[in-house]
């Protein structure tokens, strides 16, 4: 059977993706201390955040335990700094940029916009420029950001996974995937 020039053009290319390291970054991302670091601080963050979530919910619902929420907030804002920090070092020391390596370049836009969201409930807070019902608002903004940044590193993690468990089943080490 003859096929088409036309048949031939129509036939969509498959081109493997690039994974989301080179067999270099997987190395450093396995051997640095700051892929140890991300991983308990992530767990600690998300814990912290269940907390305040619930101590703004119950302030919300029944207008008690504001102290309790606003400082629960700011635990949760610490966490993030911390984990964001610990995490460009981290970002430098596999990729070789802090911020906005192509790997994770959409996580860490989203990223921006949690940690300014995070950044502004502190600043209206010490500056008392909100009332107690715009400041926990403003807190479920800047939880219901991070529970979408949260989501973008666990598909990522979860397509990490993915790519090197098939990278790993492929004979020449490749993902399988015609060029």
């Amino acid at each position: 059977m003859q096929v088409t020039k036309q048949q031939q053009l129509a036939k969509p290319r498959v081109t493997p993706a690039r994974p989301l390291y080179t067999p270099e970054e997987r190395i450093r991302r396995d051997t640095s201390v700051w892929t140890l670091v991300q991983g308990v601080l992530a767990p600690l963050q998300f814990l912290v955040f269940l907390l305040s979530l619930g101590l703004v919910l119950r302030f919300l619902a029944t207008g008690e335990g504001l102290d309790a929420a606003k400082y629960s907030i700011v635990l949760k804002t610490l966490t993030l700094y911390a984990i964001m920090v610990t995490g460009c070092i981290w970002e430098k020391v596999v990729f070789g940029r802090y911020l906005f390596a192509p790997a994770f370049f959409w996580e860490d836009v989203f990223s921006m916009l949690v940690l300014a969201l995070h950044t502004a409930y502190l600043v209206a807070l010490f500056m008392q420029a909100l009332g107690p019902l715009e400041l926990m608002y403003l807190a479920l903004a800047a939880y219901a950001a991070y529970v979408i940044n949260a989501a973008q590193f666990l598909l990522k993690l979860r397509a990490a996974r993915l790519d090197g468990a098939q990278r790993l089943a492929s004979p020449d080490g490749q993902t399988g995937l015609p060029a």
